[in-house]
């Protein structure tokens, strides 16, 4: 499973402290030994404020009860800044949080600012500290706080650069605290920023979307509407595009997505073409199954990927809990193909492919027959389709 284990892959793409809830899930898993993931947790959060909690997972790596001397400098320099940041913001901080002043902000930040400057004696020297004191909270791993100053930031800010950060900062911090209603629409704000800025390059754009991509992992998979989130996103032409030229491994989650959601089936022949055109650059059993089934119509190589897609989603920390959904839906869509090009079927070997038990795949068969109101009809005398 460590061969199709993503996280390698995407830890380029992700805030450091985004790929701690990837360790940990792969922590409860038999993908890697323990001392490694151990391990792995200890470098990521080292460049971090999160002294204390670092400090115990170093203990734990090797075996102490004391930490190296450095962990007590590093703990009063975390303090001493955030306590200098938190001075710094109090005067602002206590004017934008007042109900008054919020309700008379405009959309228009430099009248904003002026308002702010001639009426409350903030400055935009002020404001720039907002951004500071929000990305030591973030790092301190206080994603509320952090979240909202970041936000306050955002309203106030004139830096197109600083305000993006800061965008970014907010939605990892909303992925960070679980708040997936919030996060869902910070998300969106995001990508329509992204695509409508003129930035210096193709290139820093074709990265900011990359970015944006394997953050949105976290959110679609955990919102209601993240499955139509996914396929909306993903099959956009310029999403599209950075998938096939710069990440190929997000190909999974969109063929989950597509499978698992039968009012998108119709974007089935759009997703067959995109799986055939990255296949060369990235493959797995998720995308094989595809290819085994919808270009090649190899029925027992389709039916051996399928049952290896149920460990790879099992170790996939956003596609764990769409196994069974998956299976099914994958089952679905086997059946179909299958039985579009058969006049008639043996019973014994269709639920055999479908990885079922003989009883509960009759069972099965009859209810898709029903279900779909497909032309065939069950003869159990000769078990046959």
């Amino acid at each position: 499973m460590a061969h199709f284990d993503l996280t390698p892959r995407m830890t380029a793409s992700l805030d450091r402290q985004l790929v701690f809830p990837l360790l940990e899930f792969l922590s409860t898993k038999n993908v890697y030994k323990p001392e490694d993931i151990l391990k792995a947790k200890v470098e990521l959060l080292s460049s971090t404020s999160m002294v204390d909690y670092t400090g115990e997972l170093y203990k734990q790596l090797h075996g102490v009860e004391e930490l190296p001397a450095e962990f007590a400098r590093k703990r009063e320099e975390v303090i001493a800044k955030l306590m200098e940041s938190e001075k710094k913001t109090q005067h602002i901080r206590e004017v934008i949080e007042n109900p008054e002043v919020a309700g008379s902000l405009r959309q228009d930040k430099m009248q904003n600012l002026k308002i702010l400057n001639d009426n409350y004696q903030c400055t935009p020297e002020m404001v720039l500290e907002l951004y500071n004191y929000g990305q030591l909270q973030y790092s301190c791993g206080n994603y509320g706080g952090s979240a909202d100053i970041l936000l306050h930031f955002s309203i106030l800010s004139t830096d197109a650069e600083l305000t993006l950060s800061a965008m970014w900062g907010k939605l990892a911090s909303e992925i960070l605290l679980g708040n997936w209603e919030v996060a869902y629409e910070d998300l969106l704000k995001l990508k329509e920023t992204i695509d409508k800025t003129n930035f210096a390059s193709p290139t820093v754009q074709l990265q900011q979307r990359v970015w944006l991509l394997h953050w949105s992992m976290f959110v679609f998979f955990d919102h209601p509407k993240g499955r139509d989130g996914i396929v909306d996103t993903f099959m956009l032409p310029q999403y599209i595009s950075t998938i096939q030229n710069a990440c190929p491994w997000l190909l999974r989650y969109l063929v989950v997505a597509v499978i698992t959601n039968r009012r998108r089936r119709n974007m089935m022949p759009e997703l067959v073409k995109i799986v055939e055109q990255v296949l060369y650059m990235y493959r797995d059993p998720v995308t094989e199954f595809v290819e085994a089934l919808y270009v090649d119509f190899d029925f027992d190589r389709a039916a051996e990927k399928l049952e290896q897609c149920e460990d790879v989603l099992d170790n996939d920390i956003f596609l764990t809990r769409a196994v069974d959904d998956f299976v099914e839906n994958a089952r679905l869509y086997f059946a179909e193909v299958y039985c579009r090009i058969h006049k008639h079927i043996d019973m014994a070997s269709l639920t055999k492919r479908l990885n079922m038990k003989q009883e509960e795949g009759e069972k099965w068969v009859v209810k898709l027959i029903r279900d779909t109101r497909m032309d065939a009809k069950v003869d159990f005398k000769a078990n046959a389709i």
